[in-house]
């Protein structure tokens, strides 16, 4: 596939993402009649990055996520030359997807984007269980570690073909499952950055979290998995 169809395939994905993912959080999750709750965005995120893997996985590898990228460079599975426009196209499509979503939210009377937070992750006063910036960091760090072995893991040649997409998709939403009071859940740097700029003061000062502990996690993952599968240069 040519690099142009590549990074249309990884801006489209992460729109996706930010929309279902973020968009079941925002308009159905509080919602009285339908209330999907916690259990019910967790699925939504796997649902995203699952539905995506089978439609352009072929395409662009579905990362959807700068973290997973960097993660799968460090692993020996990327090429560094190719991290700065797949990093751009998956930015890009989350800010079109936190528009979109932008869009249809305020469609509803009395919508206020920054007191509705936005699907914004954060810690502290702005964690939804009121977790500390400490917390926050371990847990961004060690869940985007889990959630890059088991891509390394699930895509790994050796591993049954075609089962990919379900361990990867079940495996972010078992992360929401355990973070979403911790920080919202990130583990995706471009997921953070698209509401986070419709939200702007707080979510903004926070951002950096939301890129340095997932890219970390990830490259801590790379390494693991290079060693632990027997991987090679």
């Amino acid at each position: 596939m040519s690099m142009s169809n590549r990074l249309g395939a990884e801006f489209l994905g992460t729109l996706w993402l930010v929309l279902g993912g973020c968009g079941s959080a925002v308009l159905a999750a509080a919602f009285p009649a339908v209330g999907i709750g916690l259990l019910g965005v967790s699925f939504a995120f796997g649902l995203t990055v699952l539905t995506m893997a089978y439609a352009v996985g072929h395409i662009s590898g579905c990362h959807l996520n700068p973290a997973v990228s960097v993660g799968l460079w460090a692993g020996g599975r990327f090429s560094a030359a190719e991290l700065a426009p797949y990093i751009g196209a998956q930015v890009l499509g989350a800010v079109a997807g936190a528009f979109i979503l932008y869009l249809i939210a305020s469609g509803k009377e009395g919508f206020a984007v920054v007191q509705s937070g936005f699907a914004a992750n954060g810690y502290g006063a702005h964690s939804p269980g009121g977790y500390s910036l400490f917390a926050g960091l371990v847990s961004e760090v060690v869940m985007t570690y889990m959630f890059l072995l088991i891509i390394l893991g699930a895509t790994d040649k050796r591993a049954p073909a075609g089962f990919a997409p379900i361990a990867i998709g079940l495996g972010l939403t078992l992360i929401h499952l355990i973070s979403i009071p911790v920080t919202n859940t990130s583990v995706n740097p471009a997921r953070s950055t698209g509401p986070a700029l419709f939200v702007g003061g707080w979510a903004l000062a926070q951002l950096w979290v939301f890129w340095v502990a997932p890219i970390v996690g990830a490259i801590g993952a790379g390494a693991t998995y290079r060693w632990l599968g027997g991987e090679r240069e």
